[in-house]
């Protein structure tokens, strides 16, 4: 039997109208085909990171921390913001990767995926969070890569996939992500 892998995952927009958090719960919906369960790590409660804290690190940020080291991996779902990351997720970022020596993303399995209505989908952003999850001691998934170029209609509001082959690829990709998390977590032998 294949393992189930628990695995967070990061918006990268608060947005209600975000088509990155109608992608996320798509992904919800078709992880379980790939022996993925997927929770959702919210940032929109996170204070702004400052070094000031890091004494006494504020609850919210303790509690986002925990969730990721609770987590086998994190998927991070971000849209492309003038061509980077959302400054909230670089904040979520910062914040888990903080007081120095307390890295949650340290070792910790990543992938990246996004949603745009641009050509391009979001290959800037996932180029600069990539950079960012490299610097954080995350091992990433490179392949497959992911980039939804959103249409209406796509994904509904509550997560139907509407077109047959952007369900398998979905699919597929959520595959390649539980075989990362399983060859990153074993032990070498």
């Amino acid at each position: 039997m294949t393992t189930t892998y628990d695995v967070g995952f990061l918006v990268g927009s608060i947005s209600s109208t975000s088509i990155n958090r109608r992608l996320s719960k798509a992904l919800v919906k078709l992880a379980p085909q790939a022996g993925l369960n997927l929770t959702e790590i919210p940032l929109v409660d996170l204070p702004f990171y400052s070094a000031d804290n890091d004494g006494a690190i504020p609850a919210e940020a303790a509690s986002f921390k925990e969730a990721i080291e609770a987590s086998d991996a994190i998927i991070v779902i971000t849209p492309e913001y003038n061509r980077s990351v959302p400054g909230v997720l670089k904040n979520a970022l910062d914040t888990a990767s903080r007081p120095w020596g307390q890295n949650s993303f340290a070792g910790k399995p990543s992938a990246v995926i996004g949603a745009s209505v641009g050509a391009i989908g979001t290959a800037v952003a996932q180029q600069h969070l990539r950079s960012i999850l490299s610097f954080l001691a995350s091992p990433e998934l490179a392949q497959p890569e992911a980039y939804v170029h959103m249409r209406e209609g796509l994904i509904t509001d509550d997560g139907e996939v509407t077109d047959e082959s952007t369900t398998e690829f979905l699919l597929s990709w959520l595959t390649a992500v539980h075989t990362h998390i399983a060859k990153t977590l074993s032990p070498v032998s």
